[in-house]
């Protein structure tokens, strides 16, 4: 073969894989805009609530980029957005079973993504899969555990199974140590504390455990005043915990009971002398010394009661100028 035949060749084969590489490169190209063409719409669909015709785009989408995470966890929140709890139908066991499939295969395509484990972990809750749902959520704090947010989430995920699955009180109170353990200079995280202590059913048979959780609360309510003495809210809440614990156990012994009552009041005061304007405290007040002192010291109910008035009578007053502010400030605004 002559050297200018090879050469031909040689250019031949040259323009083919050029010929060759360029179709490639349009197929993929085109690919990748109907993929972004089809989320689009998917993603606007999604947004109107309009799930069935996301879930049409969302798989048109999946046709031409087979390995696009976000379209396969929007099609599984579009099938959750269908599927209804509880309901055991033909219909919903083939939205539960699209909808976990699809988020499983988001998930395998990246596998530490929050929003997908999260997602998923939601389903298996609405399903009341409870091993699947944790070990879910757990994880989503093994990937952030500086992330205190997530701690909420499992411990509200816990609650919802007390009384279902064994030890769920102890799992979710374990939440909220945690978040106080990872940043025990945050307020807020005591606060969440002494919130689920007092929210805790009370049984009628085991007075002693519910005054022992007002009172687990009060500890915490006492830790958060400590990392922030001049918050009048802090104080508030501190006194509305002993104004409860007063009133609600009246089982207890009369001093006992003005024993917490003082308690209350010392902590309502508090707040008001950090806040005189604050009108909260005063609407707490009034109850305050009507169901609890005068009740215990009926000897002095009549002065106790022209006091609980007095209280009202401010905490209306504050009530009233801070609605005479906003609607000043709104009036400026426009």
């Amino acid at each position: 073969m002559s050297r200018q035949t090879t050469q031909k060749f040689i250019f031949a084969g040259a323009a083919l894989a050029v010929i060759f590489a360029f179709a490639a490169c349009q197929n993929l190209s085109y690919s990748k805009l109907a993929a972004n063409y089809h989320f689009g719409r998917a993603n606007s669909f999604f947004r109107e609530n309009q799930y069935r015709k996301a879930i049409t785009e969302y798989e048109a989408t999946l046709k031409y980029n087979p390995n696009m995470l976000q379209a396969f966890r929007f099609l599984g929140e579009s099938y959750k957005q269908l599927y209804k709890p509880g309901v055991d139908s033909p219909l919903n066991k083939e939205l539960e079973a699209k909808t976990l499939d699809a988020l499983n295969k988001a998930l395998a395509i990246e596998p530490n993504n929050k929003d997908t484990i999260y997602s998923l972990g939601d389903m298996y809750d609405k399903l009341k899969r409870f091993p699947e749902a944790e070990k879910l959520y757990l994880r989503i704090i093994e990937l952030e555990p500086e992330n205190m947010s997530n701690y909420y989430v499992l411990a509200d995920f816990f609650k919802r199974y007390i009384g279902l699955q064994p030890d769920m009180d102890k799992k979710a109170e374990s939440m909220y140590l945690r978040r106080i353990e990872t940043d025990p200079d945050n307020p807020q995280g005591y606060a969440y504390a002494a919130n689920y202590y007092e929210n805790l059913p009370a049984s009628a048979d085991n007075i002693d455990a519910a005054i022992a959780n007002f009172d687990r609360a009060n500890d915490y309510w006492t830790m958060r005043i400590a990392l922030e003495p001049k918050n009048a809210e802090a104080h508030l809440s501190k006194g509305v915990n002993r104004w409860n614990r007063a009133y609600r156990f009246q089982n207890r012994s009369k001093e006992e009971r003005l024993k917490v009552a003082l308690e209350a009041k010392a902590a309502i005061e508090k707040a008001i002398e950090i806040d005189p304007n604050y009108p909260e405290p005063y609407s707490h007040m009034s109850p305050l010394y009507v169901a609890v002192f005068a009740q215990l010291e009926p000897e002095k109910a009549t002065r106790y009661k022209a006091e609980a008035d007095q209280f009202i009578e401010r905490f209306q007053e504050l009530r009233k100028r801070a609605a005479e502010r906003k609607k000043l400030e709104d009036d400026l605004k426009k």
